[in-house]
């Protein structure tokens, strides 16, 4: 495939998203469930993306020195550390898997 048909297509498709929200009446904004999902709808993304970040290598599902960082990360945040602790725990955690690896 082209990449310009690619590009365009992407083009097309981000236009009428963003057109088709701005043509969705205010009323349906309002109703309880949209609010609920539109509040929980960025955490879902995010975690999705760290978890193919984390333990995804091209089509491959792969478990390595990343997924235990981030085991680490969430180990940390079970037991309230502040949010620098927890970065540093991923990140200590992750280079000692990494160096005792190879």
């Amino acid at each position: 495939m082209n990449i310009w048909i690619a590009i365009g297509v992407t083009f097309v498709g981000c236009y009428l998203v963003k057109l088709a929200g701005l043509l969705v009446p205010v009323g349906a904004l309002e109703r309880p469930l949209v609010k609920r999902l539109a509040a929980l709808l960025p955490v879902a993304l995010l975690a999705a993306l760290t978890a193919q970040q984390a333990f995804a290598d091209g089509r491959v599902l792969e478990l390595d020195a990343k997924a235990v960082g981030l085991a680490a990360a969430a180990v940390a945040l079970l037991l309230r550390a502040p949010f620098l602790v927890v970065i540093g725990a991923a990140v200590v955690v992750t280079a000692g898997i990494r160096a005792l690896t190879g």
